[in-house]
């Protein structure tokens, strides 16, 4: 996501003409320049790098020292950021709260729960839920059993859309553009049997459409299989998708689809606005 500062100095219809205002390059008395800088520290954050100390989040954030130390105190005192015992930084419960208020995710978890824990007890399996965000997909709910075969995946995390159950089901129903701007790759490669082939991708596509459901076969993880369906809003559009991961061999990926392609209809059907009652 690209955020553009707003240009500054323009005035407000009736205000007084105050004289010419002149900025140092690289001033953070703007908003934009201030903000640019809060998002890239707190864009430094990652699953592998959850914790970092000053001079850590100065280098992955790419500002200065002095930069990063005057802004830490603005983005502790609102919560966006906590600081450990050991003085490192990580993020803060605030940015939980209101992440967890993105409609998006919000609505379509709470409706599709129910039924992916009903999905966890029948199958004892990992069970996912996860919407197209651009070229990318975004896992906003999963459920892993115990003894289940383990997973990369995790909610609030991202993944390529070509490598993933949930992924395949999602591009195979994305607008043709965005399909032509995925296979035109890059391709990201998890294992060896990840599909880099465009022309394979599409077959997996089309295959995904005609079927109701997508197929990642040990393209993630080796050991793993996922079957994934698409989610409906209530005007019909796909919106989400939902899938069962298993051991690789332990499950067809035909038994599979009959329950995840009945728990994407429930969701899609609980999507539907009710009428109101008068």
């Amino acid at each position: 996501m690209e955020h553009h500062a707003s240009k500054a100095g323009a005035p407000r219809a009736g205000a007084p003409k105050a004289g010419p205002v002149t900025r140092r390059r690289g001033s953070e008395s703007g908003t934009g320049p201030v903000l640019g800088r809060a998002l890239q520290i707190l864009g430094a954050f990652s699953a592998d790098r959850p914790e970092m100390t000053l001079s850590e989040l100065s280098r992955r954030s790419g500002l200065p020292v002095s930069t990063v130390h005057r802004m830490l105190g603005e983005l502790l005192a609102w919560g966006a950021l906590e600081r450990g015992d050991d003085g490192s930084y990580r993020v803060g419960l605030r940015l939980w709260e209101l992440g967890s208020l993105a409609p998006r995710g919000q609505g379509l978890r709470e409706r599709a729960l129910p039924f992916l824990e009903d999905l966890s007890q029948i199958t004892r399996e990992n069970v996912q839920l996860a919407v197209r965000e651009g070229s990318e997909v975004v896992f906003v709910e999963r459920i892993a059993a115990s003894g289940a075969v383990p997973v990369l995946t995790r909610v609030g995390g991202r993944f390529a859309l070509t490598a993933t159950g949930v992924g395949l089901a999602l591009l195979a129903h994305a607008p043709a553009e965005v399909q032509d701007q995925v296979l035109a790759g890059p391709f990201a490669r998890y294992t060896p049997r990840t599909v880099g082939d465009p022309r394979e991708l599409r077959r997996m596509l089309a295959e995904a459409r005609t079927n109701g459901y997508a197929v990642s076969d040990r393209q993630v993880t080796m050991d793993a299989l996922s079957v994934a369906a698409p989610v409906h809003g209530g005007d019909g559009a796909v919106i989400a998708a939902v899938s069962l991961v298993v051991r690789h061999g332990s499950a067809s990926p035909h038994a599979l689809a009959r329950l995840v392609c009945t728990s994407a209809r429930a969701i899609s059907r609980a999507m539907v606005p009710r009428p109101a009652h008068t």
